[in-house]
């Protein structure tokens, strides 16, 4: 089916999400009265998800036969010979990403109909993912940057709709609103990116601007001596520091866990946070001609991959763990970028996609078995009552720390060797990091593993553990981290009034989730098992992605990569005797030792080493850098144009200034106004003497 692609068959694809959003939004809310029901929301949205992932599937087959399409389907406007279009440039890492979001994005409204089921925004979350779905799809489907930045903010905004959704809760309004502002940092440097590129290559597709990167190559910024190339490219990056959550930029991930989990799946492991991954991909022919950039890349990427993970080994809260899983698997991601390995970081985007969602969905159905606790210190032996939630974490758990065969394996496996074959400025560092992330990845995985479904029962307990800092004040109000159904079923803001138990009461045992909640576990865990089996070989080493990702002749990295690849069971088998497993194997049998053998070691190594506990406790201060030097220094910079600009100038110099100038001449003049007619006779006489002076002929006059 080499060719064209059908352009409005393309135009379903983000349209029908859409279109399943509008329903849901509009007419099953109270905008207008509520006119659908549940079933109705849930259908439509879930129907037009489905028909965007159908028409994706065959758009994917049609590209692997040799089909494209790259055009434009409506100008907006024209401004001085600059085109604002919306296009669709349908390549194989278009429709790859467009099967992967459709994907994960059907499994989740799924599965949201068994959690969200007690919720009064019921109709109202089917509308917001919905949308979410429709946004991603822009992004990723768009041909200019004009419809990419439109992409880029709207899943943004949606993002900051889903983590405030209950938006009762002081936490969940300050997690939205801190994802928001920190992105509008991120978003700052990309349109100052994107402004660069249209100011020197004078338009905003794609193909034009790439067929003069040659000449933007020969730029330096005005003024400065900086490859002009290099500067846009790292403007660009700080985009994706904000959406894909890189250090320093990466504080907003952790919190948005606010939201009810299904978005933690769809915004946080599959979508929105690969976003900066996919647009340095799309941008690669540009990146491959500054090594400066890339470097950054690689240093920056390194950074959160290892120590976002140490973050990840103290968390108590079962979200927070995958979510600075995540973190660390974006810096994989992020250090392969770097490398010039843009496939494999794809590759890694496409698997992480499956088993990360996977562990977020395992997580809401443990939450819903625990009647809402998140606190894994409240868990433990849930494997024999969560039989399906079991098998599929812990699969989902294997894919994620590289065990051989599995799916994560081929991906990270190609990012640490990447990184090993990379000669930047930065390479041997960024090595490191990951190669000793592997070991950190798969100590948290597995404590996680281990603390919620083996080990004693430790559900149902008088003394159970409350919520961490960060969620205290929602328990206090009778709040909830997630409010999906509890233990019978029950609403859980009905279940609970003010100060009752959060979690099992005594006597209470979990409960495995319902089909509708267990079947997208399944369907997620066959893919986070096989896919990086079969995928590895065209993918990375294949023509997949030939002509759309561009690799420089001087890096050459992934093509020392092809040379030592024979084969994916060569791979497996290879890795018996390799670094990376025996770590992986180490981080598992450390973890089990802590929590299962010795429980005792976890407390003396915080009494040991209570510096560093305190440090990794407190995510390295970075939280509190933010609110002393930029919420700080912006309270000052407020106050000071306050004080001075608005008191001193405005108030002060303007209006009361002006006020004083007038009540000093009225005074002045005011002496000049005595009411005696002698006084006014003595003025005109005075008056009408100057000006007979003044007109009289020289030598008297002028």
């Amino acid at each position: 089916m080499a060719g064209q692609l059908n352009p409005h068959l393309l135009l379903a694809v983000p349209l029908a999400p859409l279109a399943g959003s509008a329903i849901a939004g509009l007419l099953g809310t109270k905008f207008f009265g509520n006119v659908v029901g549940r079933k109705v929301s849930h259908t439509a949205t879930i129907l037009g998800v489905l028909i965007a992932l159908i028409i994706s599937v065959q758009t994917l087959l049609a590209v692997i036969d040799g089909a494209t399409y790259n055009g434009t389907l409506y100008t907006w406007m024209t401004v001085a010979g600059l085109k604002l279009e919306v296009g669709f440039l349908i390549d194989s890492l278009t429709a790859m990403m467009m099967c992967v979001v459709t994907f994960v994005s059907l499994m989740v409204h799924i599965y949201t109909i068994g959690y969200m089921k007690d919720d009064d925004g019921y109709n109202r979350f089917f509308s917001y993912i919905s949308l979410f779905t429709f946004s991603m799809l822009m992004l990723v489907m768009s041909n200019n940057f004009l419809q990419l930045f439109f992409g880029w903010e709207a899943v943004g905004l949606v993002s900051y709709l889903l983590i405030g959704f209950w938006y009762t809760r002081p936490t969940a309004i300050k997690a939205n609103m801190k994802a928001f502002l920190v992105n509008r940092v991120g978003d700052f440097g990309f349109i100052l990116g994107i402004g660069l590129l249209l100011a020197y290559a004078g338009s905003m597709n794609y193909g034009e601007v790439f067929a003069k990167r040659g000449e933007l190559a020969q730029l330096t910024l005005p003024g400065t001596d900086w490859m002009l190339l290099t500067v846009a490219c790292i403007c660009l990056f700080v985009g994706a520091m904000g959406k894909s959550a890189q250090f320093p930029l990466h504080v907003w991930l952790p919190d948005s866990m606010e939201g009810p989990t299904p978005i933690s799946a769809l915004i946080h492991a599959a979508t929105m946070v690969t976003a900066g991954i996919f647009m340095v991909t799309r941008m690669s022919p540009l990146f491959e001609l500054s090594d400066t950039a890339l470097s950054v890349i690689l240093v920056i990427g390194a950074i959160t991959a290892l120590f976002m993970g140490f973050l990840g080994t103290m968390q108590t809260d079962i979200k927070r763990v995958v979510a600075y899983s995540t973190l660390s698997q974006l810096g994989y991601m992020t250090v392969a970028l770097g490398a010039s390995a843009y496939s494999v970081a794809v590759f890694h985007l496409m698997t992480h996609a499956f088993f990360k969602a996977l562990l977020f969905l395992g997580a809401g159905s443990v939450i819903i078995g625990m009647h809402h606790d998140q606190d894994m210190r409240n868990m433990g032996g849930l494997r024999k009552y969560m039989p399906i939630t079991w098998i599929t974490s812990l699969l989902g758990s294997l894919a994620l720390i590289g065990t051989p065969f599995f799916s994560g394996f081929y991906s990270k496996d190609s990012i640490i060797e990447a990184a090993a074959e990379s000669h930047l400025a930065g390479s041997g560092f960024a090595y490191f990091a990951v190669l000793a992330s592997v070991f950190v990845t798969a100590f948290y995985s597995f404590r996680m593993y281990f603390m919620v479904f083996h080990g004693e029962e430790r559900f149902g307990k008088a003394d159970a553990h409350g919520h961490d800092d960060h969620h205290a004040p929602a328990a206090a109000h009778g709040a909830h981290d997630d409010h999906a159904h509890d233990a019978h079923g029950h609403d859980a803001h009905d279940a609970h009034d003010d100060h009752e138990h959060h979690g099992l009461a005594p006597g209470q045992k979990p409960h495995e989730s319902p089909l509708v909640v267990t079947l997208p576990l399944i369907l997620l865990a066959i893919p986070s098992v096989i896919i990086g089996f079969f995928a590895i070989s065209p993918l990375v080493f294949g023509d997949f992605f030939k002509n759309v990702i561009f690799v420089g002749e001087n890096h050459k990295a992934l093509e020392e990569l092809a040379h030592e690849f024979h084969g994916p069971i060569a791979m497996a088998v290879h890795s018996l005797t390799s670094a990376p497993l025996w770590l992986a194997i180490a981080g598992v049998a450390t973890a089990y030792y802590f929590y299962m053998v010795n429980p005792r070691v976890p407390a003396w190594f915080k009494d040991k080493f209570s510096a560093i506990y305190t440090l990794l406790d407190n995510k390295y201060y970075m939280d509190k850098f933010n609110d002393v030097v930029f919420a700080g220094g912006a309270r000052m910079l407020g106050t000071g144009l306050w004080t001075i600009g608005d008191k001193g100038l405005i108030d002060g110099l303007v209006v009361n200034g002006s006020a004083k100038v007038v009540n000093w001449f009225s005074k002045v003049t005011r002496l000049w106004q005595s009411g005696y007619i002698y006084h006014y006779a003595f003025v005109m006489i005075i008056g009408v003497l100057g000006f007979l002076v003044w007109f009289m002929p020289f030598p008297f006059g002028k």
